[in-house]
């Protein structure tokens, strides 16, 4: 039987998954964390049950083809019967040319590399998983999926900055990110609560890397996101929202260059800076710093304050769903950022919020707000599939 292996490369970690037939079922999943320091490889079975967590050598996982190495080494030890026909990928930027799955060529490839400073946190890492996929299987389909994707069809507005139109043209424009959690949700939604899919919904991926996207229809019509993975929401390094004028003083006032900037808004700021104490949410929540309890704060406000502008673009709202890693597991983030939105039909109960029930708004509520775990994976193992055999 077809098997498909899917690799998210991030900039010092893999995780993968491998999947089984043309409608793909999980046969295993996991990740390689600290690549090129102390690596450790977490291996788990379909039901979440751990089967390895080891550490590697400094040697096997020097970079993402050592980890990607160290990964097959461990599956074909415990899948023999795997046979790898396609590989699918995650690409965080697509730009304007790619925006469905894509089957990876040397042109696609080159392409892509051209899109690099739009997204310098990650596609240079997801293009070196690609490329030691490509070195591991010769032989093998391999698949771009673009988390920018599911974001091509926004409308002007809500698509374009106040620039010269000669930079739209270029491709400076809002792109949105995320976009394979989103499509997972849809999806969901779509066999879950079809009405609530046939509406206008917010979706609110929070985790280490945070956006809000509206559905209409389950179609995507705004994003928190823009131009790059910085803007809208606080991240867990990253600063979200800035008057580009900081930018300007930073380069005028402190004398700062394009890579301290970029190093100080992608790897200094979001909840890191702001606590000055972790980018975990879960530490901050545990903390009795009052710097924690204000990173929060700000965290949750500004969910708030997209939601509102989501609204406003959706006009109107119908429901809520809370994915990611903090949205699926920190209830009390939840219950701040619903807390005082009365005024736009939101109403929480507070027990199914802390019992993690897919459904949290209370009876009542005239909005609908739910908890949907997202699987990205899964999207992009059925697009691979797809692509990779049709």
């Amino acid at each position: 039987m077809a098997h498909a292996l899917v690799l998210n490369a991030g900039s010092s970690s893999l995780k993968f998954g491998l999947f089984r037939g043309r409608h793909p079922e999980l046969v295993t999943r996991g990740q390689v964390e600290r690549i090129g320091g102390a690596a450790q490889l977490h291996l788990r079975d379909a039901d979440g049950a751990a089967l390895a967590d080891t550490a590697l050598p400094g040697y096997a996982a020097a970079d993402h083809a050592g980890a990607l190495s160290a990964v097959l080494h461990e599956v074909k030890g415990r899948f023999p019967e795997a046979e790898i026909g396609v590989v699918g990928h995650r690409v965080v930027h697509g730009g304007m040319e790619f925006a469905a799955p894509t089957r990876i060529t040397p042109e696609v490839l080159r392409a892509l590399e051209q899109l690099e400073p739009f997204a310098p946190l990650h596609q240079p890492h997801n293009l070196a998983g690609i490329r030691a996929a490509l070195r591991a299987f010769p032989e093998a389909r391999q698949v771009a999926c673009f988390d920018t994707g599911f974001h091509r069809n926004h409308p002007f507005v809500n698509d374009t900055f106040a620039l010269p139109r000669a930079y739209y043209e270029k491709g400076v424009r809002r792109y949105g990110f995320h976009g394979l959690s989103y499509d997972y949700i849809s999806g969901a939604l779509a066999e879950m609560a079809p009405t609530l899919h046939a509406g206008r919904v917010v979706v609110a991926h929070l985790g280490n890397g945070a956006s809000m996207c509206g559905l209409l229809g389950g179609r995507s019509i705004a994003s928190s996101m823009g131009f790059s993975a910085l803007d809208g929401l606080p991240m867990g390094t990253r600063s979200g929202q800035l008057d580009p004028g900081v930018v300007l003083y930073l380069m005028d006032s402190e004398g700062m260059n394009a890579t301290e900037i970029s190093e100080l808004l992608y790897r200094r700021s979001g909840l890191l800076g702001l606590s000055g104490i972790s980018s975990d949410m879960r530490t901050l929540l545990a903390s009795d710093d009052p710097r924690a309890r204000e990173a929060v704060d700000y965290f949750c406000f500004r969910i708030r304050r997209e939601l509102g502008g989501l609204a406003a673009a959706l006009e109107g709202l119908d429901a809520v769903v809370f994915t990611g890693g903090i949205g699926e597991n920190a209830a009390p983030v939840r219950a701040q950022v619903c807390r005082g939105l009365r005024w736009i039909g939101i109403e929480l109960d507070e027990a199914r919020n802390v019992a993690n029930e897919t459904v949290i708004s209370s009876d009542m509520s005239r909005v609908r707000v739910l908890v949907i775990p997202t699987n990205e994976e899964l999207v992009i193992a059925r697009a691979a599939m797809d692509l990779g055999t049709g």
